[in-house]
C-alpha cells in the first residue's frame, strides 16, 4: 500500500502510462537517432533514453545490492522488485535478472518472464523437463574470460616457476637455486573451445604455448593451433603438459575425465578444472594422484559445493582446491551486459548470449 493505493494497482497504472509514453516516443524518434553515438551519452544512458521502464525488473541475485548501486548511477529509471514473496509484484515483472537456480524455483511454481538475463555462464538449473522454455533467455557472456584466464595462468606459472617449493624452502631457511621452467613450448589442452576457452587461449598465446582445443565440432577456432572433438580427447591428451577443463555441465560432459582419461596423461601433466565438477570422476582423479600418474591437479569446481569436510579431496596429495572463485560475476560487467541486452530486447534484436533451448550450448 502506498498513499492509500495498493502497490499492484500502482504497478498496473505505471505499465499502462509508461507503455503509452514509450509508444509515442518511438513514433517520434527513430532508433538510429536515439542511439546516435554522436549524442555523447554513455552506453547505459543511451539505452535508457530509448527505454523508460514500463514495468519493474525482478532482481534475484546474491549481488543484488551491488547491482542496484551500479545501475542507480547508470540506469536510474529501472525499478527493481526483490521480494519474491510479493506474488502480484513478481507477476508484473516481465524481465528477470539474476541467478538461474533462483529463477528455476520461480518457474516451477508457475511464474514466467518474457526475458531472463542470467548472471551465470551455465544454465543447467533451467533445463529441467519440468520447466517452461517459451521465454527468452540469455547467458552471461563476455565477462568471464579474463578472470578465468588469470586463474589458469597463475596456476601454470605457479607450477613452472616452482613457487610452492620455493616458499617451502624459505620457510625452512634453505637456499633454493633450482632452475625454473618456462611456459614457452608447453602443450596446453583446453577442453571447451567456446567463448571462454577462446579467451583463455588468447591470454596464454603470448607465452609461446601450443594450444589445442576440444569442442563439439573440429573446426578452425581463433587462438587455437588445432581443435578436435570430444571423441579424440584421450588421444590428444597423451602429450599435453597442461589440461584445462572449461566445459559446461551437460549430459554429454558428465564423467568424461575418468580412469581412461587420466591413464592417457603423461606423469608430468597438470590437470585444472574450472568448468564443472560433474565432468570429473572423483575416485579416478584421486587414484591418478595417489599412484603418481599425474603430477598435480587444481580444482575450483566440485560435484557438491561447498565440498563436504569428509571428502577425500581434502587430503589427496598434490591436489589444490579453491572455492569456485575462478570465474566471478563482476557486477560492473554483468550490469553493462544487462543494459545492452535490455536495449536489444526492446528493439526486438537478438540478445548477446541468447539461448536456443533446443541446443542450449
Amino acid at each position: 500500500m502506498r498513499n492509500g493505493v495498493p502497490i499492484a494497482s500502482q504497478n498496473a497504472a505505471r505499465i499502462r502510462d509508461a507503455g503509452a509514453i514509450r509508444d509515442r516516443s518511438l513514433a517520434a524518434a527513430p532508433c538510429d537517432r536515439v542511439f546516435d553515438h554522436a549524442n555523447g551519452f554513455p552506453p547505459h544512458k543511451r539505452a535508457l533514453e530509448f527505454f523508460r521502464m514500463r514495468f519493474p525488473v525482478l532482481l534475484i541475485d546474491p549481488q543484488a545490492t551491488d547491482i542496484k548501486h551500479i545501475l542507480a548511477q547508470s540506469a536510474p529509471d529501472i525499478e527493481f522488485i526483490e521480494d519474491i514473496g510479493d506474488v502480484e509484484s513478481v507477476r508484473q515483472c516481465e524481465i528477470w535478472f539474476g541467478a538461474p537456480d533462483k529463477a528455476a524455483a520461480l518457474l516451477v511454481n508457475g511464474f514466467k518472464p518474457r526475458w531472463f538475463q542470467s548472471t551465470w555462464a551455465g544454465i543447467r538449473p533451467l533445463l529441467s523437463d519440468r520447466l517452461p522454455t517459451d521465454y527468452r533467455l540469455s547467458r552471461a557472456v563476455g565477462i568471464f574470460g579474463q578472470p578465468i584466464a588469470e586463474y589458469v595462468l597463475a596456476r601454470l606459472l605457479e607450477h613452472s616457476q616452482q613457487l610452492r617449493a620455493r616458499a617451502l624452502s624459505q620457510a625452512h631457511q634453505e637456499w633454493n637455486a633450482s632452475l625454473p621452467g618456462v611456459l614457452s613450448g608447453s602443450k596446453v589442452l583446453i577442453v571447451g573451445a567456446g567463448e571462454i576457452g577462446q579467451s583463455v587461449a588468447g591470454y596464454l598465446r603470448p607465452f609461446g604455448v601450443r594450444l589445442t582445443g576440444v569442442a563439439t565440432l573440429a573446426r578452425p577456432v581463433p587462438n587455437f593451433d588445432a581443435v578436435v572433438t570430444l571423441a579424440d580427447l584421450c588421444t590428444v591428451a597423451t602429450d599435453a603438459d597442461y589440461v584445462v577443463n572449461i566445459l559446461p555441465d551437460t549430459t554429454a560432459t558428465t564423467d568424461i575425465f575418468d580412469d581412461a582419461f587420466f591413464a592417457a596423461l603423461k606423469p608430468g601433466a597438470i590437470f585444472i578444472n574450472v568448468g564443472r565438477g560433474s565432468a570429473v570422476v572423483d575416485r579416478a582423479l584421486i587414484s591418478a594422484l595417489e599412484q603418481g600418474r599425474l603430477a598435480a591437479a587444481v580444482l575450483d569446481v566440485f560435484r557438491e559445493e561447498p565440498l563436504p569436510v569428509a571428502h577425500p579431496f581434502w587430503t589427496t596429495p598434490r591436489l589444490t582446491l579453491t572455492g569456485h572463485i575462478a570465474g566471478p560475476t563482476i557486477p560492473s560487467l554483468i550490469c553493462g551486459l544487462f543494459v545492452e541486452n535490455l536495449r536489444r530486447f526492446n528493439a526486438g534484436d537478438a540478445l548477446k548470449g541468447e539461448v536456443d533451448f533446443l541446443r542450449p550450448y
